[in-house]
């Protein structure tokens, strides 16, 4: 096993909101996606390994589109993501389609890392700083009486669509930039202005200001996180399971918050200037399409991104 820091890529998701594979989807007119920008911006920070979860179902198109191809520049390992990966004596709920959440996405990758690594979304634009920033930051730092892992975090201004709510992992940090508190919204919209969310399908909205730093899933963790994740999944089948069998997920933020209240961890959020660009639902292609021009009008990107490396 690579003890230099890994990258992995949570990349099961169908996207229901958008309508598709939404991971294949090209950014540009050389067939590149949103993910290859992340793994050119990755590749340049110094990650050598990526480690790719998706669900058997995607395999043969994902590898197709994505996976074999990139495979040409950084090495390429999979985990699978099934509702059956769970603990002995536990089986899925009569009815269940959901994906367990984060959290069991990454304790699915429990038996191939053992070093620190990345984690990311595949079809977030994170900015090529974010991976310099995080990349650098998991080389420098190790466990000791605390865990110690780190977040890039994002202006939430610049992490909104026009088209719809978005969910975002809201954060407090004390004056050494140390996360206190990472509370999930998982309805924030725009209106006009400001950005608001809701706790109650709508019927009251409170204001988020603009200074507010929101987690995009851009995090740095050590190994310690995989057991944790693991010594918790019991518990949270048990409470979460029996109460919101066919709903309920095992979000990554909720683990890293309760290690945050045990005093068990300590998460140094890095904040990005970049803005994010994702592709939420249809509508938001456009604007990331246009971004991408942008960016390589910029000298950022070669206009066919790995063919000129």
């Amino acid at each position: 096993m690579n003890q230099k820091p890994v990258l992995v890529i949570m990349a099961a998701g169908m996207g229901s909101r958008y309508g598709g594979l939404k991971q294949i989807d090209p950014v540009d007119a050389w067939g590149n996606k949103i993910i290859d920008f992340s793994i050119y911006d990755a590749v340049k920070a110094g990650f050598e390994t990526v480690i790719f979860i998706i669900k058997k179902s995607i395999e043969k198109e994902f590898k197709e589109h994505i996976g074999n191809r990139l495979s040409k520049y950084v090495k390429v390992q999979y985990v699978y993501q099934e509702l059956d990966r769970l603990p002995e004596g536990y089986k899925v709920p009569e009815g269940r389609v959901k994906p367990w959440g984060t959290g069991h996405a990454i304790l699915c990758c429990k038996d191939v890392i053992d070093g620190p690594f990345a984690v990311i979304n595949a079809d977030d634009y994170y900015g090529r700083s974010a991976f310099e920033t995080i990349y650098n930051q998991l080389t420098k730092t190790a466990d000791d009486d605390l865990y110690h892992y780190a977040m890039i975090g994002y202006e939430l201004y610049n992490t909104l669509t026009e088209n719809g709510h978005v969910a975002r992992g809201v954060c407090t940090t004390d004056e050494k930039g140390r996360l206190l508190d990472i509370h999930e919204r998982t309805r924030i919209e725009k209106h006009g202005e400001i950005a608001e969310y809701t706790e109650d399908d709508g019927r009251s909205w409170s204001e988020l200001g603009r200074e507010t730093i929101v987690s995009m899933n851009l995090w740095g963790f050590t190994s310690s996180i995989l057991t944790e994740l693991s010594n918790r999944f019991t518990a949270f089948l048990e409470k979460e399971g029996q109460e919101n069998p066919l709903k309920c997920e095992y979000f990554l933020p909720f683990v890293v918050d309760a290690l945050l209240k045990e005093g068990k961890a300590e998460v140094t959020v890095l904040r990005s200037p970049d803005r994010w660009y994702g592709v939420t639902y249809k509508e938001d292609k456009a604007a990331v399409v246009e971004a991408i021009k942008e960016l390589k009008k910029s000298g950022l990107y070669p206009e066919t991104l790995w063919e000129d490396r």
